[in-house]
């Protein structure tokens, strides 16, 4: 199914440009114009031509009629050789004149012109083969002109009359008139051919020439498309030139309608981005605002339940409460004030990243918050570096790990590979566990995006810490996918690639042991 499409679309009409369907469109019309007209000149040609034809078989045969008979007893045979040198006026050469008479020998043959020795035309007949004699004697007299063939002799136009005392059978050559229609036909397909090789290229000029501002047209939406258009500040510049918007033609018309759409998309880009900043400026300063006291009512807490006055163990559950909730929240507020800042366009450090290195205490500090999930490291023999912020690196697969011993059960396999490949330092991290739902996927980046029941929030997830992860690498200027099936689950970070440290090699060699035990 896949293989046919192509095909169908390469023979419609529909996959090709404008410009190439109207000089098709141009070329097929004079096409049928150019065979109608030759058509008809070919046969009104072939009828006047036909028509004199049959003319002037009826004159001569009519001619031949009034010819006075030979001497008698010098007649010749049927089928025998010339009798006088009397042909009718008008006979063209190589005519055909035979007189049946039942009172008289056969009487005429194949018209020939002669030089006399005085340097005069002088016609004559010459002998017609016995068999052509009987095929012509066996015509009906009085009828209409045919077309007869005469084997060697060629094709003739023939036409019997009756007389008192016989019949006369008149032929004329049909070569002539045929090569005339068929010269006129070659030079009447020549001229049109001609007519549509200079048409075709004429129409092309022409078309493309119009066809300019379509382009033009066409030319200002291709680059609004290329444009990122679903976050940020967007600067939508991009317009018709005014040459191009006169609402009097088609393509001004579509033009200053692009225009006006543009006008429109750039206000509500404009619009939306004020309310983005807006909201990501509360979101930041709410923040920053919540931070104070979410530490002071965690260290009031702290506080009461380190009180030398005996403290109910009712009231002491409640604090403990109160100071877990209290540090809950504020990891969801420091989440929410570095997606602020990553929103903002805060600069991150660019130092040389040992990734390798960052891969390694990562997997230790993993190991250590989930000592039941099979940890193991897939590293290089040589270190990876990329240049970056080594915090917020780290930030990137602290919480990379975290979603995979949250959403796993316990006993689940998790690797965490580094490798280089091309211009990239390319981080792996792949688990055994249940998998992603499919309807989540499109959406495991996002914001507060959370599973069902297969990935619960039992430890706590505030649905932030995947979208950091996604915030982090493109600020650095990477990617980061997901490829889940039921069993198997691998989350891709790429990072542009620096050279490595040599420095540092032997230190994560010797440290990695200490990780895999």
């Amino acid at each position: 199914m896949t293989d046919a499409a192509p095909a169908v679309r390469w023979r419609s009409p529909a996959g090709r440009s404008l410009r190439t369907r109207l000089i098709a469109l141009m070329v097929v019309l004079l096409t049928v114009l150019g065979l109608v007209v030759g058509a008809t000149a070919e046969i009104y040609l072939h009828k006047v031509l036909y028509d004199r034809l049959d003319s002037q078989l009826r004159v001569t045969a009519d001619r031949a009629q009034r010819r006075p008979p030979g001497p008698p007893g010098q007649g010749p045979r049927p089928g025998g050789g010339p009798f006088g040198n009397r042909v009718p006026a008008g006979a063209p050469p190589d005519s055909i004149f035979l007189v049946f008479a039942t009172a008289r020998p056969l009487d005429g043959g194949i018209v020939t012109v002669r030089t006399d020795d005085e340097g005069f035309l002088v016609p004559g007949y010459r002998n017609l083969p016995e068999a052509m004699v009987t095929r012509l004697s066996a015509i009906t007299p009085n009828g209409d002109p045919a077309d007869i063939d005469l084997g060697d002799l060629g094709d003739y136009r023939v036409l019997a009359t009756t007389t008192d005392d016989g019949m006369v059978v008149a032929a004329v050559p049909l070569s002539e008139t045929r090569d005339t229609l068929l010269a006129v036909a070659g030079v009447t397909g020549a001229a049109v051919l001609l007519a549509l090789v200079a048409a075709g290229w004429a129409g092309a000029v022409i078309i493309r020439r119009n066809l300019r501002p379509l382009s033009r047209v066409a030319a200002t939406a291709t680059k609004v498309s290329e444009l990122r258009l679903d976050r940020g500040e967007v600067e939508l510049a991009q317009r018709v030139p005014e040459s191009d918007t006169d609402p009097r033609t088609e393509v001004g018309a579509v033009g200053a309608a692009l225009n006006r759409m543009l006008d429109h998309v750039g206000s509500a880009l404009e619009a939306r981005h004020a309310s983005e900043t807006q909201v990501r400026q509360f979101v930041a300063d709410a923040s920053h605002e919540l931070r104070t006291p979410l530490a002071a009512i965690r260290g009031y807490a702290e506080l009461s339940r380190r009180s030398r006055q005996p403290v109910p163990e009712e009231i002491g559950h409640v604090l403990r409460r109160v100071e877990s909730e209290a540090g809950r929240m504020t990891a969801l507020v420091e989440d929410l004030l570095l997606l602020a800042r990553l929103d903002a366009g805060r600069p991150l450090a660019h130092d040389p990243v040992d990734l390798t290195m960052l891969v390694v205490d990562a997997v230790s500090d993993a190991h250590a918050a989930g000592p039941r999930h099979d940890w193991q490291l897939d590293l290089p023999e040589e270190p990876v570096t990329v240049t970056g912020d080594g915090q917020r690196l780290h930030q990137v697969l602290v919480n990379l790990l975290a979603n995979a011993r949250t959403h796993t059960p316990e006993g689940t396999t998790v690797v965490v590979g580094v490798a280089a490949e091309a211009d990239a330092a390319v981080l792996r991290v792949t688990d055994a566990g249940p998998g992603i739902p499919a309807e989540l996927r499109p959406h495991i980046f996002e914001r507060f995006a959370r599973g069902d029941s297969s990935r619960s929030r039992a430890a706590g997830s505030t649905g932030l810490g995947l979208s950091i992860v996604h915030a982090v690498v493109t600020a650095h200027g990477g990617s980061v996918g997901v490829d889940s099936v039921p069993g198997r689950t691998q989350f891709t970070v790429r990072l542009p690639l620096t050279p490595a440290l040599p420095a540092e090699a032997d230190a994560v060699h010797q440290h990695v042991p200490e990780v895999v035990q």
